[in-house]
């Protein structure tokens, strides 16, 4: 479809309706979320194991076609840990798996089909015997993952660094540094001393956004009936 034939009403209650989804159903599973939660899709957010924790407003952007999986598995019945900072934006695909700890600091992105684990989960050796190689995974505030990228075990990463699409990230990155390639290498420095505007900014005043967002739909919306909607799922025609 090029536009959204919903209602104004039908959207916003629709839009309701996947927000009481999200909190009987998808939020229990975590240890701890904090403040105004948005979930695009709560049914494609995968949650297995405990210690997972989300900070304020995170927005994770699932889809039915490519979830968003959060996994814990101690070694030997032994706790692991995901913490996710406030702010944090996690995309389509995202896989974060721990044998161990996952930190992820205060407004970071990380783009669709990323994958962080903290483990090989085999030994080189020996594969039948698993966690054999687990070490901490850190990222700072404000980095930005790039598509596909993968974060290997032991990795830490400083803040306001960004991991180029497609890595594979083997080594620990400085702050203020951008990195790409297999295995993925520094390209260039981010200037600390320009001032760098987070996703932080998004939600100094929740209320005036979350307002403005209203009014936007409110314009996109009118003139939609809940009869052309529905005569575009049935019929669709050239231009929907």
């Amino acid at each position: 479809m090029r536009k959204d034939h919903r209602p104004y009403w039908l959207k916003h209650w629709l839009l309701r309706l996947r927000r009481w989804r999200c909190r009987h159903f998808l939020l229990p599973q975590f240890d701890g979320v904090g403040r105004d939660p948005e979930i695009m899709h709560p049914p494609s957010v995968q949650v297995f194991g405990r210690n997972i924790r989300l900070g304020d407003f995170p927005h994770l952007i699932s889809t039915p076609d490519n979830c968003i999986r959060f996994t814990t598995l101690g070694h030997r019945g032994g706790d692991a840990f995901i913490n996710v900072g406030n702010y944090v934006l996690i995309s389509p695909g995202v896989r974060i798996s721990a044998a161990e700890s996952i930190t992820i600091g205060n407004a970071c992105m990380i783009a669709a089909n990323v994958y962080i684990s903290d483990s090989d989960w085999h030994g080189l050796y020996n594969r039948t015997r698993p966690f054999r190689c687990t070490a901490p995974i850190t990222l700072g505030n404000n980095v930005w993952i790039g598509d596909s990228a993968i974060i290997c075990k032991g990795v830490s990463i400083g803040d306001n660094s960004v991991v180029g699409a497609g890595s594979v990230v083997t080594r620990d990155v400085p702050e203020n540094t951008v990195v790409a390639g297999n295995p993925a290498r520094e390209i260039k420095k981010i200037n600390p001393a320009r001032r760098m505007i987070t996703r932080e900014a998004l939600f100094a005043d929740a209320f005036r956004q979350a307002h403005n967002m209203d009014a936007l739909d409110r314009m996109l919306l009118q003139g939609n009936s809940l009869r052309g909607w529905l005569r575009s799922l049935i019929f669709p025609r050239q231009g929907d």
